[in-house]
């Protein structure tokens, strides 16, 4: 380690993209903060993000704020952007590493980070970029690899002596509330559902339309899990959703029980928790249900490769097209072939697997 992080007691760790993707950088938070005795992290991120912060132990404070240079339904004013950089030099952080994936530029973070004065600066950066960066590791990927988003987020703070012990799990952060988990519970049982006992979750959301199995899909699944296995089946999502559960709840021809635009992130989080199996696209859900987990069912657009379910049983279904890993919010071919091509038999068998293994894993326990 240079002597100097060794020294960084308050380090500012910047992740602007959404829940999911603070979720996979948990690891590294947890490295970052055990690597010095009383070091403080704060989270920089944009407000799904930074929702996730009261969640994970790891970090101490958050901050929202909606980068121009990223995806955002309303971006930041250019005054915005001096005003947040004026903030951040006022709370005198001693470094900042900056979380990207491959495809994105580290560089506007690291000048905001320049212009408030934070004296050392960590990120991955495909040009050099001289002064910005004060700790700079050369983009590797994809010309030399390419990482889980979790190994590549490791991989980064081991270059601020920041490396979990050898051979040790590296499990995601997501820290349930007993008052979340007691009130989960109690939804559950008002809709008849014993959470003590097997029953499934869906959450059919995600942020980019490409990444979404279709509701017709999803309801002839849900047909054929019910139908197999009797078990009853939980429909969540937030209100951006509740259309497409109305589709899913009349297609499927059985009963399912829904919270559409019900939960806190906590709730939801409680509701993973207590299902047997979660069935999600590649979204923000599969990662909470990993964190907690829960096996998952993760229906994987694949619009890229890092991103599948960390270190829990899961079953990532997909149909392999030429066009794979295109990084696009919209199919560019128009087909979305990567998850039409994947028939609702196998997500009902993809389920019914995991459930055995879960059975299995009981009697032997």
């Amino acid at each position: 380690m240079k002597p100097a992080w060794a020294e960084a007691r308050r380090i500012l760790c910047v992740r602007l993209d959404a829940l999911g993707d603070v979720l996979m950088c948990t690891p590294a938070l947890r490295a970052l903060r055990d690597a010095v005795p009383g070091r403080s992290l704060t989270l920089l991120s944009s407000r799904s993000g930074a929702a996730a912060a009261p969640f994970i132990p790891e970090l101490d404070d958050a901050i929202v704020h909606a980068a121009p240079w990223m995806k955002a339904a309303q971006p930041s004013r250019p005054d915005d952007l001096f005003a947040l950089a004026a903030s951040l030099a006022a709370r005198r952080f001693d470094a900042a590493v900056v979380f990207t994936t491959y495809t994105q530029s580290a560089l506007p973070a690291a000048t905001l980070c320049w212009l408030a004065g934070i004296p050392l600066r960590l990120a991955h950066c495909r040009e050099n970029p001289y002064h910005l960066l004060t700790d700079w590791v050369e983009e590797p990927e994809p010309k030399l690899l390419v990482r889980h988003e979790v190994q590549r987020q490791l991989a980064l703070v081991r270059r601020a002596g920041a490396a979990p012990p050898a051979g040790a799990k590296q499990p995601l952060s997501f820290a349930l509330r007993n008052a979340d988990l007691a009130a989960m519970r109690a939804r559950l049982l008002r809709l008849g559902i014993d959470a003590d006992r097997p029953w499934l979750l869906l959450h059919p959301g995600a942020s980019a339309a490409s990444r979404r199995y279709p509701a017709g899909h999803w309801a002839r699944a849900l047909e054929l899990l019910v139908r197999r296995s009797g078990l009853p089946v939980l429909i969540v999502g937030g209100a951006p959703e509740a259309a497409t559960i109305a589709e899913i709840r009349a297609g499927c021809g059985v009963p399912v029980h829904v919270l559409a635009g019900e939960l806190s992130l906590g709730e939801l989080g409680a509701a993973l928790r207590l299902a047997a199996v979660a069935l999600t696209n590649n979204s923000g859900p599969a990662h909470v249900a990993a964190a907690v987990g829960t096996p998952v069912v993760d229906l994987y657009a694949l619009t890229n490769p890092q991103h599948t379910p960390w270190q829990v049983r899961s079953r990532v279904l997909f149909q392999d097209v030429p066009c794979r890993f295109c990084f696009k919010s919209t199919c560019p071919a128009g087909h979305h072939q990567c998850l039409t091509g994947v028939a609702p038999e196998r997500v009902a068998e993809a389920v019914l697997e995991l459930l055995e293994a879960q059975a299995e894993t009981r009697c032997l326990a």
